[in-house]
């Protein structure tokens, strides 16, 4: 277990003692970190007899929806009659894997003021959320691996329930690319071991995770790379583009572009990757990196995002095509960045 998760554990635990009915909340357009995370609290807190409500602002996407729990998460987006009614009775919010409140969007005007206790666990930098408890460790793997340190913490021991143990290995695997990337150590493997263990179906997640995809995805996903897939090696750097009428063609639902963003760091002297996807008001970008080149700073400069150092999220309210050009008009500014990223990494 991780010392530096101990100084939380005393008032984690009296919140929790001091409350009957929970509500958890993940941030929109949820992730494998952000469900793991969330479902991974859920299941724990129902075994100490706790009434628990998980709140997502919008749908879960396809490859999540299996999840043990997953049936049990109230959209806000479908239902916010009845994610209203659960945060009016709610004694404590907990906030799971994000740290701004413009990731909850519409819900948070109905928790700021409210008087309710508001708890934030997160492992995303620089955390920008007034809550009363504030667990914020930018230097574990994942959200999901965090809330399993803290429940082992408070339980004192391993807790290795099958479907809690499930729910946070989601969290950990999806958020480090299955253990390719991100800030993951030796501990986060003893982790996984001693999950692995305590009979955690590693080969059973994979396949719901990385092989339930559609026919359609596969085809989405030959064509984004032939036709929609740009590549700059003067600037180390590839992008790939998907308009909704790309997305349409292919019957898109929501998850299938998941993992696009990645392909293109697995061509040889690309250490920087962006994934723009329209939306009907904006577009979506997600941006990846290796080494030391920091998408985090990028992404919160010039796009209105953030996240990790290299993982990140952002948006634009400029159409595709303009879009694109802001873009590619800012990779001068980053070259001497990228190039001395790419050379620190041969």
């Amino acid at each position: 277990m991780r010392k530096s998760i101990s100084k939380y554990i005393k008032e984690l635990s009296k919140y929790l003692d001091d409350s009957a009915n929970i509500v958890l909340i993940c941030h929109i357009n949820p992730d494998g970190d952000a469900v793991g995370s969330m479902l991974g609290m859920y299941h724990w807190l129902r075994s100490r007899k706790k009434s628990v409500t998980m709140i997502s602002p919008s749908q879960l996407q396809e490859f999540l929806k299996w999840m043990p729990g997953a049936g049990d998460i109230v959209n806000y987006e479908n239902n916010p009659g009845t994610a209203i009614k659960h945060l009016k009775s709610a004694d404590l919010v907990i906030l799971l894997d994000f740290n701004d409140t413009s990731r909850i969007e519409r819900i948070w005007p109905l928790i700021e003021g409210s008087g309710k206790s508001v708890i934030l666990i997160d492992h995303h930098p620089v955390p920008n959320i007034k809550a009363d408890l504030v667990i914020s460790e930018p230097g574990i793997s994942s959200t999901a691996e965090l809330v399993y340190e803290l429940v082992s913490q408070v339980e004192n021991r391993k807790f290795n329930e099958i479907d809690f143990i499930e729910s946070v290995y989601v969290g950990m695997m999806t958020d480090t690319g299955n253990f390719n990337f991100g800030p993951f150590d030796g501990e986060t493997l003893r982790n996984v071991a001693g999950m692995l263990d305590s009979g955690l179906r590693k080969d059973y997640i994979t396949n719901h995770i990385y092989n339930n995809f559609s026919a359609g995805r596969m085809r989405l996903t030959g064509f984004a790379l032939s036709e929609r897939m740009v590549v700059m090696p003067h600037f180390h750097t590839a992008y790939i583009y998907l308009s909704k009428a790309d997305l349409d063609r292919y019957n898109h639902v929501t998850g299938d572009t998941e993992g696009f963003v990645n392909m293109p760091l697995t061509i040889d002297g690309i250490i920087f990757s962006v994934l723009f996807i329209e939306r009907n008001d904006h577009i979506k970008l997600s941006l990846r990196s290796r080494g030391e080149f920091d998408v985090n700073t990028f992404a919160s400069e010039y796009f209105n995002g953030g996240g990790h150092r290299n993982a990140s999220g952002g948006k634009s309210s400029l159409e595709m095509e303009d879009c694109l050009g802001w873009f590619e008009s800012l990779l001068p500014v980053s070259a001497g960045k990228l190039e001395e990223s790419y050379r620190n990494g041969l």
